[in-house]
């Protein structure tokens, strides 16, 4: 394997980062490099005990699968919403109402990731969102720990979300909309669904957007979100989809 590797336009030796091989052993997140912010490490797998074992010490995986290893990320700050501090905007309040869409879980998992991964992004060429992507998180949905939000207008899949539930936490990768307000109404209900049944403390957002700021997601340091996060996986309840459904 090569000993350097490019991630957004810039060339990085490996010897900058932790390199993780076959067994599952993330470093402190306070090794994280401050340029580029928040890369942890590089290598590993990206199997369900990948995944589980990152996202339990607030660690994601993001990377071009064209260019460069896996890498493995936790940014300082780090975005997220409070479901308490959800704020919908009143002409959503109105989509809302008028029952545009209809909100499903866990009914197309893998058309909502491919959605989220033909999506076009703003300053972004391509996806990061590769086929080792998509067969990882169709391994986690299927081990129960992976969720798909969805707006449905009739049989049509018109947008929707993705992310990974553990305890009282949420983390959310990616969302995608076919038709104006479908990805929100898709969040919000999801949001306030959670919230009604008590399942979500804190939703992890990653990094900041204006999008997300908008709805009320604001960034807070990596000591106050692993705090959170380490009570919020306190409850190690995985009945997601039945309190949604």
């Amino acid at each position: 394997m090569s000993s350097c590797f490019f991630y957004d336009g810039f060339r990085y030796n490996v010897v900058m980062l932790r390199w993780l091989t076959q067994t599952v052993d993330f470093p402190a997140t306070t090794s994280a490099l401050h340029e580029p912010a928040g890369l942890l490490a590089a290598g590993g797998e990206l199997t369900v005990a990948w995944l589980l074992a990152a996202y339990r010490q607030g660690v994601f995986p993001w990377f071009n699968e064209a260019s460069s290893p896996i890498l493995w990320w936790s940014p300082d700050p780090r975005m997220v919403l409070l479901p308490e501090q959800l704020h919908v905007p009143r002409s959503l309040e109105r989509v809302l109402r008028q029952q545009r869409f209809h909100v499903r879980y866990d009914t197309a998992f893998e058309a909502v990731i491919r959605g989220c991964a033909a999506a076009p992004r703003v300053g972004q060429d391509g996806t990061w969102i590769g086929e080792k992507m998509i067969a990882a998180y169709i391994a986690l949905h299927e081990a129960g720990y992976a969720h798909s939000v969805e707006a449905w207008q009739g049989n049509v899949l018109m947008g929707g979300l993705y992310g990974v539930a553990l305890g009282r936490a949420f983390f959310g990768e990616s969302m995608f909309a076919r038709a104006a307000d479908a990805s929100k109404v898709a969040f919000v209900t999801a949001v306030r669904q959670m919230r009604e049944h008590g399942m979500v403390e804190l939703i992890d957002c990653q990094m900041y957007t204006e999008h997300l700021a908008r709805f009320g997601a604001r960034e807070m340091s990596r000591v106050e979100f692993e705090r959170r996060l380490s009570h919020a996986l306190a409850t190690t309840s995985n009945d997601w989809i039945e309190k949604m459904a």
